[in-house]
């Protein structure tokens, strides 16, 4: 039964997939051109193999087919993936600007057709002129043939397909500008951003506390070493406190990934660098990358504690590891400890903050929602997190949630830029 019903539902999404990209075949290719020539053909071509190529690069990833093969299908898969999305909205927004154009082209040619029959007669014209012209119209054409306005050339394209190639036209110059812009956005690593928390039970002796927040790098078939070597130079040269990783660093096996995420070994923090578990840890191996990160010289924090020298740093699995029996365990992390003492929270999901209020944390670092990633994505992650991007009061506790260092899918931002955060506690003693 539950192999029929992942078969329709597998089923319903290749319908939706293929009406979707039919209709933009449509507008950009078939009402763009008048026959089966090349641009049609080629337009055809490029509509049918993008989204083949996007479900094989899912299919590839998911499937832990060869990492060549992932790192093949995964750059036009997933770009094309990000592309798809914006061509879409740049033809739907091209509807309402299509009548619009076709009725200027029409205002225009009436004007015009105004101008070539002549001025109207002026009104003092007198009736024995008009009579004495009459005559003379009547007796034949008032100038020869080859006088006549000139026709249409046969080639020139009708004013139906004029409009559809300037609004289809417009439509594909402005996807592919926007994904070219947000590729590079991501490509280029991420910015830094900085935000100061009052904590109410931070002593003064750790006020300008800094930690750098890192989330959803996502090294992978498309983000491999050399990203993560922009990321680590990124954190460094803020000189932080400490380092909180915050979930879905991998995408990926410790095998094909472990060369790629070796610059994470240079890190540096006066208090050194800590990891909690993303949900795309559980899609990786958790476990064999939970010893790879040690081996980094990074500190796991698998429903544990620690004090510093001002708070406690506590951490929580993510709520995927529920699935390998290794879910969020908030009582151990946080059940025994010392509520006078301000406490920051690092967990992956930002629907944790829930039980983060119950027990009495502070701040809550979180990463996981990419700040939407691909606009209009960011409506999409509201409805199913309480905070989609920037710090937020729940209760007495703060929540920060940052847009991560990478991207998952398309190696491509639209309207939320990856970033690094430097998050400043300040004790209201001070």
């Amino acid at each position: 039964m539950a192999v029929l019903v992942i078969a329709l539902v597998a089923l319903v999404a290749v319908a939706v997939l293929g009406g979707l990209h039919w209709y933009v075949w449509r507008r950009l290719v078939r009402d763009t051109t008048r026959a089966w020539g090349p641009a049609r053909i080629t337009g055809t071509v490029v509509l049918v193999a993008g989204p083949v190529l996007m479900i094989a690069a899912l299919a590839a990833e998911r499937g832990g087919a060869p990492f060549w093969l992932q790192q093949t299908l995964g750059w036009p898969g997933f770009l094309w993936m990000a592309l798809a999305i914006y061509l879409l909205l740049a033809v739907l927004a091209g509807e309402a600007l299509r009548p619009l154009l076709r009725r200027f082209l029409e205002r225009r040619g009436q004007a015009g057709t105004a101008v070539a029959d002549g001025e109207p007669r002026s009104p003092s014209t007198s009736a024995s002129e008009e009579a004495a012209s009459a005559p003379a119209s009547a007796e034949g054409p008032s100038r020869p043939a080859s006088e006549a306005a000139p026709e249409t050339p046969r080639n020139a394209p009708s004013r139906r397909l004029f409009v559809s190639r300037v609004v289809g036209g417009a439509a594909a110059a402005a996807a592919v500008g926007t994904v070219g812009y947000g590729t590079y956005g991501v490509l280029r690593g991420p910015s830094v951003k900085r935000v100061t928390v009052p904590l109410a039970k931070l002593p003064r002796s750790a006020h300008g506390f800094r930690i750098a927040v890192v989330s959803d790098i996502h090294l992978g078939p498309l983000l491999g070493r050399g990203f993560a070597q922009k990321v680590v130079d990124t954190i460094n040269a803020t000189q932080p406190d400490l380092i909180a990783v915050v979930g879905d660093l991998v995408d990926g096996s410790v095998k094909n990934l472990g060369p790629a995420a070796a610059p994470l070994a240079g890190l540096k923090a006066r208090h050194g660098s800590y990891f909690v578990t993303g949900n795309h840890e559980y899609f990786s191996g958790a476990q064999q990358w939970l010893e790879e990160v040690r081996t980094l010289g990074i500190h796991p924090l698998e429903n544990a504690r620690t004090e510093l020298a001002g708070f406690d740093l506590a951490g929580v699995n993510d709520l995927q590891g529920e699935s390998e029996g290794q879910g969020p365990d908030f009582g151990k992390a946080l059940g025994d400890r010392d509520t006078t003492r301000a406490c920051v929270l690092l967990a992956h999901q930002p629907v944790q903050i829930h039980e983060a209020v119950r027990h009495g944390v502070d701040l809550q670092l979180s990463g996981h929602t990419h700040g939407g990633q691909l606009w209009p994505g960011n409506f999409v992650a509201a409805a199913a997190n309480p905070t989609v991007a920037g710090l937020e009061r729940y209760g007495d506790t703060e929540l920060y949630v940052s847009r991560g260092a990478g991207a998952w899918g398309p190696p491509t931002r639209v309207g939320a830029p990856s970033d690094i955060t430097v998050v400043q506690l300040a004790s209201k003693q001070a």
